[in-house]
């Protein structure tokens, strides 16, 4: 119900947050030795990824969706190196990178909801 109801922004938070629960995971079950769910959790975290970056709009976005296009290739090229070689620093890197995203993004959409309400009151 709550993905039917989110607006673009709502959704846009909603996948980032997936991504983190995704390389947590990962994450968690490289330093438990959990390979099923390391495959599974990676290759989760690696089609949202992809789909982020499928989805930006360059004409709008401008100089920010480069970066950000920049940055998602960065870290599908770290997840596949992670899948191989089991790195958790790296891991860890990426649950961060992956958070701040997030919380950026969470800040965003908190923000264009208080100026929604601002211009409807």
């Amino acid at each position: 119900m709550e993905i039917q109801a989110a607006g673009a922004e709502k959704l846009l938070c909603i996948v980032f947050e997936q991504l983190v629960v995704n390389l947590e995971r990962a994450r968690i079950s490289m330093e438990r030795q959990d390979i099923e769910l390391r495959v599974v959790s990676l290759r989760r975290a690696r089609n949202i990824l992809t789909e982020l970056l499928a989805t930006l709009d360059f004409e709008k976005g401008g100089a920010i969706a480069i970066q950000l296009a920049d940055l998602y290739q960065f870290m599908l090229y770290e997840l596949v190196d992670i899948g191989q070689r089991g790195d958790v620093v790296t891991m860890r890197k990426l649950v961060n990178i992956a958070s701040q995203l997030r919380d950026g993004f969470v800040g965003a959409q908190q923000q264009l909801a208080s100026q929604k309400q601002l211009r409807s009151a």
